[in-house]
Order: C-alpha cells, then structure tokens, then sequence
C-alpha cells in the first residue's frame, strides 16, 4: 500500500514543532527516524494531514553525563546508542539491549525518541527506562516535563505524552559499582520482535540483592515491572532456591496476553525462563567479585 497525501514540514527549531502541533492538532505528526511512523503511513494505520520533520534539531542529539544520570537526546539512533563508550560505561543495559532491536539498516535510522513516543510495549528502550526507573523529557508550550518511566508509558500505544508535546530526551541513572545489569529476549529470528523479553536493573551489596527490578517486554499492553517477585527478592542471596521462589512468583504474577502466535502460556513460561538465566548470571557474577 501507499501512504496517503500529506504534507511535509521540516522544522528548523523546537517552538516551530510545537507552533505546528498546536496549529494542526490531531492532523500532524511528528517525524525523526520515521522507521514506525512510515510503515503506519503506509499501511493506512495512520493518515495525517501533515508531517513535521524535527530530523535537523541538533538540539535534540547527543548523549552526555549530566551529574549522577546519563542523558541521552531524542534523535539519537539505536546504533549511536549501541556503539557508544559513555553508554557502555555509564548504561551497560541500555548496550546489551540495542544489538536486540530490529536489524542494522532500522538501527541506523531510528531514534531514540521515536520508540519511546510511540510506546510499543514490544520496544526495547521503553523496557529498559522501566527497569531502571528512567525519567522521560517532554516539552509543549506549557515548558518541559519530567515524567517517571513507570508512569510514562499508559498502555497499548499509548503514553502520558499531549497531543502538543514531544520527546526531547531521557535520562537513566549512572551505573555504580554496586549494580548489575542484563539483558535478554526470546524471538523467532533474530530482528523478529520478541515473544518476550527481560531488562534486569539489580543492586547489591556483597551477594545480597538490595534491589532487583524486573521489566518485561511484549507481555501486555506497556513495558511491565514485577512488583510482587521484585520484594521477594530485596535483601536475599540469590541462590537457586530463591531464584525458584521468584520463578514460581511470576508464574502466579504475570499474566501476559496473547499474540497472532502465541498463548498467554506460553509467553509466561517463556518470561520465567529469561528471569531463571538471568537472576542466575546475576548471583554467579557477584560471587566471582566476592570470592
């Protein structure tokens, strides 16, 4: 299929985006990568009247530390996530998971931004700011918006971003040396979504974890935490017969839906099996530095 007739802006700053959003409304969208946007313009799923190219806002790029939190701009591609030293330094998670997402020639061009604005709860980055309590930076003509991970993403597609507003960024915090991180997913072939996917965000002191975040991705309708398994977890060793504990935890917490190929079943045993290996990578990788 074709995309439908519209018409193309290319904004030349951030007031003018948002000049236009105001102007045209539910009419316009906004376009950086377009990886998303277009193949939904295609498909008819999506049929604006105009498309507001933000591509050349530099203001929106760059990764950079910014005290204890790593920032990273709204246009900055999956493959400058991925091949970034500060990223691996400071967010290891966030480099285990791009090798993840799509294929080299989607990581090229899509953004950073455009997967958390869209939403997608099989998304890797939205999963990632979930598990480790990311914040996302939103400005409209009310000024700029900090708002929690955990509270951006709503459901199917659907985030606390106005209609008015766009993402201009996102902060995680720095890693310590008292963190781990990892990350996993199950699909098809590789570049398939996944069935299911895991972000681990965990805290220790010594082997005991004082905190370990579970966010789990293409389960629901949003990136989804465990809360229930996450306390059972907080302030144990985590040896095979806690990890047994946490396991049958989820089986009881998670209640994912369904997809085109695959039962609810399935995708919960699939997500026990991702948090089995990793919470295992976990302890073995804090008795090493303790022995």
């Amino acid at each position: 299929m074709k995309a439908p007739r519209f018409n193309y802006v290319k904004a030349t700053s951030i007031d003018h985006a948002l000049a236009l959003l105001g102007e045209h409304g539910d009419d316009a969208r906004i376009l950086a990568g377009g990886q998303t946007l277009l193949a939904t313009l295609n498909m008819r799923l999506s049929e604006p009247t105009l498309l507001i190219d933000i591509g050349r806002l530099d203001t929106l790029r760059g990764i950079e530390r910014r005290g204890e939190r790593l920032h990273i701009g709204a246009l900055c591609t999956h493959t400058q996530i991925e091949s970034s030293a500060l990223v691996a330094e400071c967010a290891p998670l966030l480099a285990m998971a791009a090798p993840h997402i799509a294929h080299r020639a989607i990581r090229n061009s899509g953004t950073w931004g455009g997967s958390i604005a869209y939403g997608d709860p099989a998304a890797e980055w939205p999963c990632c700011l979930v598990a480790m309590d990311g914040v996302v930076h939103v400005q409209g003509p009310r000024g700029v918006r900090t708002i929690a991970a955990t509270e951006f993403f709503a459901g199917l597609y659907t985030t606390a971003l106005a209609p008015d507003e766009i993402v201009i960024g996102a902060d995680v915090p720095v890693i310590t040396g008292a963190d781990w991180f990892a990350f996993d997913e199950l699909a098809r072939r590789r570049g398939d979504y996944a069935i299911a996917g895991l972000a681990v965000a965990a805290r220790f002191d010594g082997t005991v974890a004082k905190r370990v975040n579970l966010g789990f991705l293409g389960l629901g309708t949003a990136p989804l935490r465990a809360p229930r398994t996450e306390a059972l977890l907080a302030g144990r060793t985590l040896e095979p017969s806690v990890i047994d504990q946490a396991v049958a935890s989820l089986a009881a917490e998670l209640d994912p839906l369904p997809d085109l190929n695959h039962q609810g079943d399935t995708k919960r045993h699939l997500a026990t099996v991702l948090a089995r290996r990793l919470l295992a990578a976990a302890h073995a990788s804090r008795a090493a530095l303790a022995a």
